[in-house]
């Protein structure tokens, strides 16, 4: 039986990924908050994501980040636009259910 190894470091890097990876704006909304506060709210934190992105893949190619770094803000950015996508895909959907319906 092989004996199973656990690089601590390893789980800490995952851990640190899965939490910058989680997409904000899905907390419930505050009193007072407007539908449109909250999706301009989502929108500015998804562009910072990917900026975020952007910028550790241009500093892994000055040397100026660690790989953890760069992989941390590339995960995170790949996941905010697969759920930019889904969502997008999901109204889209939506919107073409709601013109096939008789008026």
């Amino acid at each position: 039986m092989v004996d199973k190894i656990v690089n601590p470091a390893a789980i800490n890097a995952y851990a640190n990924t899965s939490k910058a990876a989680n997409v904000a704006g899905l907390n419930a909304p505050q009193k007072g908050e407007s539908f449109g506060d909250i999706l301009k709210s989502t929108a500015m934190r998804t562009l910072d994501t990917l900026r975020g992105g952007e910028v550790a893949s241009a500093k892994a190619v000055s040397g100026e980040a660690s790989l953890p770094e760069v992989v941390q803000a590339i995960t995170a950015a790949e996941v905010t636009l697969q759920t930019v996508v889904a969502v997008r895909d999901r109204l889209v959907g939506a919107y073409q259910e709601i013109m096939r319906m008789p008026v």
